[in-house]
């Protein structure tokens, strides 16, 4: 696998979803890092990217409360175990579950597999609340899927932060969770 500075310089047989993230990456000034790949849809894949890109991809979970009326999209480090219960407590929404694919397509135009917090960009009446694990936050940069299971990205935290999910109106709430690495 290579390494590039930015959007692909041939664009055909790629997804409009992939295409529409580099769009808004580079309107909002933001540089990345990118690689091209065989579909990554579990962590035990993400791992081997993360070598290449130098930096930890993200686990990226879609959940929603029991009655499907409260969706959440949780970032949190990728060898660090997800208990439901811990959670929960610190949202105050019991009975978390993942949510079907369906509301994945509807809320972040994606794909189970690219779950990713680039997908906010496409939930235009925020529906999605976001919330990170501290300690993604403590990373100088993050690692994700541009909505497709086929590239990763490297971009700084910061630019995560304070400029591209301001541009798509999704504040965060930092969560923290003590799972155990995996």
């Amino acid at each position: 696998m290579n390494v590039y500075d930015g959007r692909p310089a041939v664009e055909t047989g790629r997804f409009e979803r992939e295409i529409r993230t580099y769009d808004l990456l580079d309107k909002l000034g933001i540089s990345y890092q990118r690689t091209d790949h065989e579909p990554a849809d579990h962590m035990e894949a993400c791992y081997r990217i993360d070598s290449i890109l130098n930096v930890e991809i993200c686990k990226n979970l879609f959940l929603c409360n029991r009655q499907k009326t409260a969706f959440y999209l949780l970032m949190m480090p990728g060898r660090k175990a997800f208990r439901t219960k811990e959670l929960s407590a610190q949202i105050h929404s019991s009975r978390l579950c993942f949510a079907e694919p369906e509301y994945l397509l509807r809320y972040l135009d994606t794909e189970p597999g690219a779950v990713s917090v680039m997908g906010l960009m496409n939930d235009r009446g925020n529906d999605v609340r976001l919330l990170i694990d501290e300690d993604v936050l403590k990373n100088e940069f993050i690692g994700c899927h541009p909505c497709v299971s086929t590239s990763s990205l490297k971009l700084k935290t910061k630019d995560l932060t304070e400029r591209f999910l301001p541009a798509t109106g999704h504040p965060f709430q930092t969560v923290q969770l003590k799972g155990k690495e995996e």
